[in-house]
């Protein structure tokens, strides 16, 4: 099993290291980032800093890199912790330091520029940059058209997380028929990721036509159970099949990331 996110973040031997300092230096991969208010709350009710957050990242970074490593980014920001108000932000700024690896893409109308996380110095500058969350393309970036990932979002209808496990094991057994390995991700919010590894031999439009199709033969298999209804309000309590995000563009919260919750 791959899981998105961990214990460790609130488990890190880290509270309260850095208070009563306006600034810290952390240095890593032979850079060293500025920590601006380290005692910034981030998560209120548990007291987790920004510094912390730093921590957490940078420690995590020797696994979750493999999983981010050649990805386009979007950064999932809250400058004044997850009590305010959050961003989504999918063009690197500027004032980026010049090391900070990142890849233009092309869009309707021209080009964006996205951050790539290829080490732990990254990771420590983004969550500096309170980027709570990282969320990760389907492609890397040598084949940004060709992902070597298909993901079926298991999204609850409920809060039962029962409905969620049973519909995996059930899309898992489909996958077992078709010879195709899968694994479960946990997102760290209410549902579940189904990932299963491509071989970059197809392009995004066919892998999401056969995304689409294995969650529509979920659906006619398991009526009552599952759903593709985009529209919250006509799902009931079936847990909704996203096959959505194999798309260009889309991405999917990274492994070991953190969640603003």
């Amino acid at each position: 099993m791959v899981y998105a996110t961990t214990n460790r973040l609130a488990k890190l031997p880290v509270r309260h290291r850095y208070d009563d300092m306006a600034d810290k230096e952390v240095s890593t991969g032979g850079h060293t980032i500025d920590i601006t208010h380290p005692e910034k709350v981030l998560f209120p009710a548990s007291g987790i800093t920004k510094a912390e957050l730093v921590d957490y990242y940078r420690e995590i970074a020797p696994i979750a890199i493999p999983h981010l490593a050649e990805r386009p980014l979007i950064m999932e920001q809250y400058p004044a912790g997850i009590a305010g108000k959050g961003f989504f932000h999918r063009t690197v700024p500027d004032y980026f330091p010049t090391w900070i690896d990142r890849i233009a893409l092309r869009k309707v109308g021209g080009k964006i520029t996205e951050v790539i996380a290829n080490d732990a110095a990254t990771l420590v500058y983004l969550a500096e940059q309170n980027c709570i969350t990282l969320h990760a393309s389907l492609s890397r970036r040598d084949r940004i058209d060709y992902p070597d990932r298909l993901i079926i979002d298991l999204d609850p209808s409920t809060g039962d997380f029962g409905a969620v496990q049973s519909a995996a094991r059930k899309l898992k057994a489909l996958l077992d028929d078709l010879e195709l390995v899968s694994f479960v991700q946990i997102t760290g919010s209410r549902g579940m990721h189904v990932v299963v590894p491509l071989d970059r031999s197809g392009k995004f439009e066919k892998v999401h036509a056969f995304a689409r199709e294995l969650a529509a033969v979920m659906v006619a298999r398991y009526p009552r159970e599952l759903t593709i209804e985009q529209r919250k309000n006509r799902r009931g309590k079936k847990v909704f099949l996203d096959f959505m995000r194999n798309s260009p563009a889309q991405t999917a919260v990274a492994p070991y990331s953190v969640r603003a919750r």
